[in-house]
C-alpha cells in the first residue's frame, strides 16, 4: 500500500472561495475584469496598508509592468539578487535590459547590502534594483533602502514568497516603488495563478491597469498606441483570491509552527541549522528550510532521497541564478571570501548545503513526526 503524499506546499481550501466563484457565475462575470477584481485589489491594498493595487496573471507580469512604467529598456543595469527563482529574473530580459546579479548574505539568505555598494562601484548608474524576500524572511531593508536612496535608484521588492510579512511592522512589499505579491498555487493563498502589483503611486497603478488590458485607448473603435498585454486577472480567479484572503493570517500561523517544530526538533543536531529569520522582521515561514554543515557526510540530495522514497516531497533550494546556463553571460557580484564562504559566494554555498522542508499547512501532527523521523535517522543512528 502507497505510503500517504506528503506536499511541499499544496493549495488550502476553505470553502469561502465558492461563495465567491459562485457569485461571478451567477451574475455572469467569468470574463476578465467585474467586481470580485475591484474588491480583490481593494482587499489586498487594505491588508498590505497600501493605498493601490492592480490584480493581475501572474507575479511575473507584475514584475514586468513595473520595470515597464519605470521605462526600463535594451542597455539598462538592473541589480537583482541571484539567490531566487527565474521569475524574478526573467521581465528584465523581456525588455532586453542587462540583469547584473547580486550575492547573498547569510543572516536572512536576501541581497547582501555589501555586496550591492560593490555592484554600484562597478556600475553606478542601474535602472531599477530589485530586492526579494526569500522562502518569506524580509531582506534587510533599511540598509538596501538607505543604499538605494543614496544613489538615487527605484526599488522594486519581489514579496511573491512574502506576502504578510512584516520589516519592523510594516508589510514586505510596500517599501519600494513598486511590491509584487503572487498567488501561485504553492503560496501562502492562492488564486490558482495571478499576482498583484501595489504602489503608493495612483498614476502608476492607473497605467499598469491600462497595460495589462492590452493599452486600448479611449476610442470607440480598437486603437492601440503602444504595445499592452493581456495581463488582467480574471473575475473567477479574483474570487478565489477573495475568499483566500480571509485565511491569510492564519495560514501565516500555521506555517510558523511548522518552521517551530522543525527547528525545535533538530535542536540537537549540531548539523543542522534552520534558516535565518530577520531578527527586524516577522516572516511568514513560506517555506522552512535547513542547511547541512559543510564537511558533513550527509548531503542535500540524501535527504531529499529518503524522503521521495516515503512520498514525501521536498525541494533544494533555488538554484542561483548566475550559475543558470541562460543567464551565464551576465555580471555576478560576489563576496566570495569575504563572509565565511572560502571556495564560492555565499548564493552558492546556500544551495550547495540547503534544501526545502515540507511545510504544507494541512500537515498532521503524525506528518510531521514522519518527516522529522526520517531525517533524524540519517543524522542520529
Amino acid at each position: 500500500m502507497e505510503k500517504k503524499r506528503i506536499y511541499l506546499s499544496s493549495p488550502t481550501m476553505h470553502g469561502k472561495e465558492q461563495e465567491f466563484v459562485k457569485e461571478a457565475f451567477d451574475t455572469n462575470w467569468v470574463a476578465p475584469l467585474g467586481p470580485n477584481v475591484n474588491s480583490f485589489e481593494k482587499e489586498l491594498a487594505e491588508h498590505v496598508n497600501i493605498p493601490y493595487a492592480a490584480a493581475l496573471s501572474a507575479g511575473t507580469a507584475a514584475i514586468h509592468l513595473a520595470l515597464r512604467l519605470l521605462g526600463v529598456k535594451k542597455g539598462d543595469i538592473v541589480f537583482v539578487p541571484s539567490l531566487t527563482f527565474s521569475a524574478t529574473c526573467n521581465p528584465i530580459i523581456y525588455e532586453n535590459a542587462t540583469p547584473v546579479f547580486i550575492d547573498s548574505e547569510r543572516e536572512t539568505w536576501n541581497i547582501s547590502p555589501e555586496a550591492l555598494r560593490k555592484a554600484y562601484d562597478k556600475y553606478p548608474n542601474p535602472k531599477a534594483v530589485i530586492i526579494v524576500h526569500l522562502y518569506g524572511t524580509p531582506a534587510k531593508i533599511d540598509e538596501i533602502m538607505s543604499i538605494c536612496a543614496e544613489k538615487g535608484t527605484v526599488v522594486i521588492e519581489d514579496a511573491a514568497e512574502s506576502l504578510s510579512s512584516t520589516y519592523k511592522g510594516r508589510h514586505t512589499g510596500t517599501f519600494g516603488k513598486f511590491g509584487i505579491y503572487s498567488f501561485n498555487g504553492n503560496k501562502i493563498i492562492t488564486t490558482s495563478g495571478g499576482g498583484m502589483l501595489v504602489s503608493a503611486d495612483k498614476d502608476m497603478i492607473e497605467k499598469a491597469r491600462f497595460l495589462s488590458t492590452q493599452a486600448r485607448d479611449p476610442a470607440r473603435h480598437y486603437q492601440h498606441s503602444q504595445i499592452g498585454y493581456n495581463y488582467r486577472m480574471s473575475n473567477v480567479t479574483a474570487g478565489i483570491g477573495r475568499g483566500q484572503l480571509l485565511s491569510l493570517e492564519e495560514h501565516k500561523s500555521l506555517k510558523k509552527a511548522i518552521y517551530k517544530r522543525y527547528k525545535e526538533a533538530f535542536a540537537d543536531i549540531s548539523e543542522i541549522a534552520m534558516n535565518p529569520l530577520n531578527p527586524d522582521g516577522d516572516a511568514n515561514n513560506w517555506l522552512s528550510c535547513m542547511t547541512i554543515e559543510e564537511g558533513c557526510e550527509v548531503t542535500p540530495d540524501k535527504i531529499m532521497d529518503a524522503l521521495e522514497a516515503e512520498n514525501i516531497e521536498c525541494r533544494p533550494i533555488w538554484k542561483p541564478m548566475h550559475l543558470q546556463p541562460v543567464f551565464q553571460e551576465y555580471d555576478f557580484i560576489s563576496i566570495n571570501g569575504e563572509n565565511g564562504c572560502k571556495s564560492c559566494s555565499v548564493a552558492e554555498d546556500i544551495f550547495n548545503r540547503g534544501l526545502c522542508l515540507p511545510s504544507d499547512i494541512k500537515n498532521t501532527d503524525e506528518d510531521m513526526e514522519r518527516i522529522i523521523g526520517i531525517i533524524r535517522k540519517i543524522f542520529v543512528s
